[in-house]
C-alpha cells in the first residue's frame, strides 16, 4: 500500500513515456533520463502519449508499485508542459488529475467525492489493503 501525504514527493514526467515497458524500464528512465532515484520515496507519474493512461511508479519497503490509471473515454487534457522535464506536484492535486479532471482544475476548491470521505485530506491511499 501506498500513503501519500501532504509530505509525500510527487513528480509528474512532463513528455509522454513509453508503456510497453514494465517496471524496470520505468526505474531506468527515472535513473538515465531523469536523474531520480526512484527508491527515495518518490512518486514519479508518467502519461502516455494519447493522454488515456497515466502510470506511477514508487518504492515501498520491499519492492517497486507501478500503478496503471487508464480513462474508460476520453483523454487526460492539460497534462503539464514545458521546458523542464518534471512538474511537482501534491497529493491533492494527483487525487484530482487521477479522477479525470483536468490539470488546470487541480488549482480551483473541489469538493471531496464520498468514497474519500473517510480518508484525511492530508492523506491519499493508493493500492488494495489484504
Amino acid at each position: 500500500m501506498i500513503l501519500l501525504t501532504h509530505e509525500t514527493r510527487i513528480l509528474l514526467c512532463v513528455a509522454p513515456a513509453d508503456f510497453r515497458r514494465g517496471i524496470d524500464g520505468f526505474v531506468a528512465q527515472c535513473q538515465n533520463n531523469l536523474a531520480l532515484q526512484p527508491r527515495d520515496g518518490s512518486v514519479i507519474v508518467f502519461i502516455n502519449r494519447a493522454r488515456t493512461m497515466i502510470r506511477a511508479l514508487s518504492y515501498d519497503v520491499n519492492g517497486y508499485w507501478l500503478m496503471t490509471k487508464r480513462l474508460s473515454r476520453g483523454k487526460f487534457t492539460g497534462w503539464p508542459d514545458g521546458q523542464r522535464a518534471l512538474s511537482s506536484t501534491s497529493a491533492r492535486e494527483l487525487r484530482i488529475i487521477l479522477r479525470g479532471r483536468t490539470w488546470s482544475d487541480t488549482h480551483s476548491t473541489v469538493t471531496p467525492s464520498a468514497s474519500l470521505a473517510s480518508v484525511p485530506r492530508s492523506a491519499t491511499i493508493i493500492g488494495n489493503t489484504p
